[in-house]
């Protein structure tokens, strides 16, 4: 099972380290990254592999949020199936 990954706000030192051990803490892999700067604004998409994780996926898609939150950022986890559904043409 893969799911999606999306980071973006004003860029601060530490989002990819942070958000990489939120992600290791929980047992889900890294499988695919993309980021980048905008002048101020940092934005990064991550494809993980998540069939490994024993917390369920709703409850570690509120704590990405919250993580998030602290950190001043939007992070969001999606469902490979949910996210592909969202954005189809």
């Amino acid at each position: 099972m893969k799911a999606i990954v999306t980071v973006i706000g004003k860029d601060t030192k530490g989002i990819i380290a942070k958000v990489s051990n939120f992600l290791f803490e929980r047992d889900i892999n890294i499988e695919d990254i993309s980021q980048t700067i905008m002048q101020d604004f940092f934005s990064m998409v991550m494809m993980v592999n998540i069939k490994d994780i024993k917390t369920p996926f709703s409850v570690i898609s509120n704590e990405i949020g919250e993580l998030g939150k602290e950190m001043g950022l939007e992070i969001r986890i999606q469902s490979e199936e949910i996210f592909n559904a969202m954005h189809k043409i």
